[in-house]
């Protein structure tokens, strides 16, 4: 299970290996991605927070990258946290996510990305459920949900 210290000591040092890597083009992103999954993965952007109906979706399934297909996180670990966004407790594989300093909009948070692919996800908490205590506020745009392992 990751920790919180375990995320500090990450953004401080090097995140793992990623599994893999998926590099691309910027014109092969933009035709692959809507205008809005660009702006937000690798624009590193936010979505309207109660813009997407995932928020409420709690059917089992995985959730992969938008960009990439790398699954990043399990229904098992989704939580209503009433921010406006889906919210995770754990990743699904501690090199998926990878986590970095964010200093922007004068706060300090730990904005996580996909380890494979660079994509932008959103930021992670420590205000969540026990027992992580871990909080993954993830744009939904980010992600796409899918159905057994068909997903890498």
């Amino acid at each position: 299970m990751v920790t919180w210290d375990d995320i500090l000591r990450i953004t401080r040092a090097e995140n793992p290996a990623p599994p893999r890597r998926v590099e691309r083009p910027d014109d092969d992103w933009r035709a692959r991605l809507t205008p809005e999954e660009y702006r937000v993965t690798r624009g590193r952007g936010t979505e309207r927070p109660f813009s997407s109906e995932m928020c409420s979706l709690f059917e089992p399934g995985r959730y992969a990258c938008v960009c990439c297909d790398t699954v990043l996180f399990d229904s098992s670990e989704k939580f209503e946290s009433g921010t406006g966004w889906p919210s995770f407790t754990q990743p699904t594989a501690p090199d998926v996510v990878a986590y970095h300093g964010d200093q922007s909009l004068g706060m300090h948070r730990v904005e996580t990305t996909c380890n494979v692919c660079d994509a932008h996800l959103g930021h992670v908490f420590p205000d969540g459920p026990a027992p992580s205590g871990l909080r993954y506020c993830i744009n939904a745009v980010s992600l796409k949900k899918i159905k057994g392992t068909d997903a890498v």
